[in-house]
């Protein structure tokens, strides 16, 4: 029967025919994670243009502070010099002399546009009011020099950069009120006028400039932000899409097959062939065993869970208990192992080693209750499981293991004595996948000491950690 069941299968395997889930999982993924790049691509640039965008920005308002600052300069020049040839005082001239050698203001600008990478064409304007604004300061320091002449003073008390001027033949020849006159003309005529024309125009041309260059690349900045936003929803909704088609293959492939299939199980029918490739496949193996199962259970329930020898359960039935206790009842598991049983069989024969199984069969039926297990589930082993009891009637306990040993003692019957190595376990959780291996623990506990002894394996681990 397993073998044409086994031939069924792979035959009906072969002609399996639908989408694996698999290779949808992967296309997906592979699809999903394309588009996540270039999305993550595209932020990238989006943030870069936007830092160039900032930067554009920051650029403009640092070199139009430069022209400014470079225009201040000029008109704070003019105006000394203007208040000194009217006032003729010194301190005026002492801080044209500063802002025209110390502060530089105007060179410290045109430095700083230059080192901003801007345009030639705004540098070049900047630079011809700059140069204009040093023609000026010529005019400016003869006008000084002539109202140092009118007033009188000693060489010694022009700074160099006015000690150097030389004044023409014909102003030295002018009279003190002419000089001052003379002074007052420089820095207030048409042609001084125009100049000062000049240098704001280069100013502005410069600002002009700068604002051209700056608009420039701000378009150029804010259409590629719009191409790369552009791009982006055109990716966000290719990756909606790809979202929708998978829940909805999940839900056809998946969702609604495991749906169907759970129905199936709990009304205990065979699986409809349908869904993703794995579910089919899911499918027709189900059945085989679902088949198989129905073939067989016939044959299992005529196979006997009693040992023949002893009229206890058998093994199968010590398994298929593990299974029925699984829930929150109170209990204790009894592994138990006839000492050198294998030394009665080999002096009195097999004949007698069964009796005296059959004996500690009747022994441990006397002493547990109707509604306990008792088990043999193996050669010489036995296993007794009590429901209903916990460690604090373990007295109780004991006195069955007493009275078990007791009648074993008794060798009226013409049997050799026997004794018991019992190992215990208590579970509160009922019969938990680790209590066998703890029962076993304390049985084997019991055979290291000596043997003919019981042991509950939590008196062992208290105990121990004494």
């Amino acid at each position: 029967m397993d073998t044409y069941n086994t031939e069924s299968n792979e035959k009906q395997t072969k002609n399996i025919k639908g989408i694996r889930i698999q290779s949808i999982s992967y296309f997906m993924i592979v699809i999903s994670c394309v588009f996540y790049i270039f999305i993550l691509c595209i932020i990238i640039q989006m943030s870069n243009r936007y830092d160039t965008l900032i930067q554009n920005i920051n650029a403009y308002t640092a070199c139009n502070q430069d022209a400014s600052t470079l225009k201040q300069a000029s008109d704070y020049l003019t105006e000394q010099v203007r208040l000194y040839v009217i006032t003729t005082d010194s301190k005026y001239m002492d801080a044209y002399i500063d802002e025209l050698y110390v502060s530089m203001r105007r060179e410290h600008a045109l430095e700083d546009l230059q080192n901003s990478n801007n345009s030639i064409e705004s540098l070049s304007y900047l630079q011809q009011a700059l140069d204009k604004s040093n023609e000026l300061a010529a005019t400016e320091l003869y006008a000084i020099r002539l109202v140092g002449e009118a007033k009188g003073y000693s060489s010694d008390a022009f700074p160099d950069c006015v000690k150097n001027i030389t004044l023409s033949d014909a102003d030295i020849a002018l009279s003190p009120d002419a000089k001052l006159q003379k002074a007052q003309t420089l820095v207030f005529d048409s042609e001084y006028l125009h100049m000062k024309e000049l240098i704001n125009s280069d100013i502005s041309s410069c600002l002009d400039s700068i604002i051209s260059d700056t608009l420039n690349a701000q378009e150029l900045s804010v259409d590629a932000m719009h191409q790369s936003l552009s791009k982006q929803r055109i990716y966000i909704s290719i990756l909606f899409f790809l979202n929708i088609i998978t829940f909805i293959m999940i839900i056809i492939l998946i969702v609604k097959p495991l749906k169907i299939y759970v129905n199936c199980m709990k009304e205990e029918k065979m699986l409809s062939i349908m869904g993703a490739y794995e579910f089919k496949y899911l499918a027709l193996t189900y059945n085989d065993i679902y088949n198989l199962k129905k073939v067989n259970e016939s044959v299992l329930q005529q196979k006997a869970e009693q040992d023949p020898l002893t009229g206890l359960a058998n093994r199968a039935a010590f398994e298929k208990l593990q299974h029925v206790l699984k829930s929150d009842v109170s209990l204790v598991l009894f592994l138990m192992d006839v000492d050198n049983f294998k030394s009665v069989n080999d002096t009195y024969g097999h004949k007698v080693g069964d009796q005296v199984l059959q004996k500690v069969a009747e022994a441990l039926q006397k002493s547990f209750r109707s509604e306990d297990f008792v088990m043999r589930i193996g050669g010489d082993e036995f296993s007794a499981v009590v429901t209903h009891i916990t460690p604090e009637q373990s007295s109780a306990l004991e006195q069955k293991i007493t009275s078990i040993n007791e009648f074993l003692s008794n060798s009226d019957d013409g049997l050799p004595v026997v004794t018991l190595s019992i190992g215990a376990a208590f579970s509160d959780q009922g019969f938990t996948d680790d209590l066998y291996v703890l029962a076993d623990k304390a049985l084997y506990y019991v055979k290291e000491h000596g043997r003919n002894g019981y042991a509950v394996y939590q008196d062992i681990c208290d105990s121990l950690s004494k």
